[in-house]
């Protein structure tokens, strides 16, 4: 599958959504002021602006020249291209059936992510997995049947393909825990070490740094579950915070959340915990070697 050249209609909506919300309060109007000059329904624009619908064209330019701007204006041309391209459907949308509403979101704004920040304390994280060690995961964590178990990894195979090469910068910190638990051990020894394999061959990619919390270096903030926090290179879209456990997930798309901040000093904490790049390698190394 090709590679996307923008970072996908979720984050274009975003944008668009924080432009448009942007433009009415320097217009100095409410919701309702604006729905009605427009003969909307206030939950219409509450929707739009929200992004949980997309905008017509027709709709969009309405809005627009209600702020003031005109159809010659340059911006209304990104906007109306920022509009087009926020309705089309992302390639997790095949499988809006098989994976929560929450997890669907989140995989959109990954797809746009300059920066992804992520901490693991118990299993390798999605974006490094083996297709092996994500089979061996689903069996124990997914109960459907082996069709829906397949659909699980494939989304995660698709993630990986569409997100490793285009983010700018990917920063994995792990415990230590994560890399000695033999996933797949029962059925295959080979599975862990191999994908231990494949995480110190992706850590020579220069966009991805893979970082290892010792046991000796005592508990930590991670202990609690694990993140993932998104940057964009936009400046208008703040951080997003996914937070996933077996039995749920919650995303969180404000930055205006105290949450996203204490996770941002939380991952800094995590990392000032981290062995160096070298040891990290030899770390992993000697593990692979103890599963001979």
């Amino acid at each position: 599958m090709a590679m996307p050249s923008g970072p996908g209609p979720v984050v274009q909506r975003a944008i668009l959504t924080s432009e448009l919300q942007r433009l009415r309060l320097a217009n100095g109007s409410t919701q309702g002021q604006v729905a009605a000059a427009l003969d909307w329904s206030p939950s219409k624009l509450i929707r739009i602006e929200g992004g949980t619908v997309g905008i017509s064209t027709t709709d969009l330019h309405a809005l627009l020249r209600y702020y003031g701007l005109q159809e010659s204006d340059p911006h209304v041309a990104k906007l109306t291209e920022l509009a087009r391209d926020g309705r089309q459907r992302g390639w997790w949308a095949l499988y809006r059936n098989e994976i929560s509403s929450e997890y669907s979101e989140f995989i959109g704004y990954e797809a746009g992510a300059s920066t992804i920040r992520s901490f693991q304390p118990l299993m390798i994280p999605g974006l490094l997995q083996t297709e092996d060690y994500a089979n061996a995961l689903t069996i124990e964590f997914v109960s459907g049947s082996h069709a829906q178990r397949d659909i699980v990894v494939e989304v995660r195979m698709q993630r990986q393909e569409m997100v490793l090469d285009r983010a700018d910068s990917v920063i994995m910190v792990i415990d230590e825990a994560a890399l000695r638990r033999q996933v797949g051990g029962q059925v295959d020894p080979s599975i862990m070490p191999r994908q231990l394999q494949h995480m110190i061959t992706m850590a020579d990619k220069a966009n991805i740094s893979i970082e290892v919390i010792p046991f000796k270096n005592g508990a930590h903030f991670g202990m609690m579950g694990e993140f993932t926090i998104l940057e964009f290179a936009d400046s208008r879209l703040g951080d997003v915070l996914f937070l996933e456990n077996a039995r749920t997930s919650d995303l969180t798309v404000t930055d205006r959340d105290s949450r996203i901040t204490d996770y941002r000093v939380a991952f800094e904490n995590l990392r000032a915990l981290v062995l160096s790049e070298g040891e990290a390698t030899a770390f992993i190394e000697d593990i692979i070697g103890s599963m001979a």
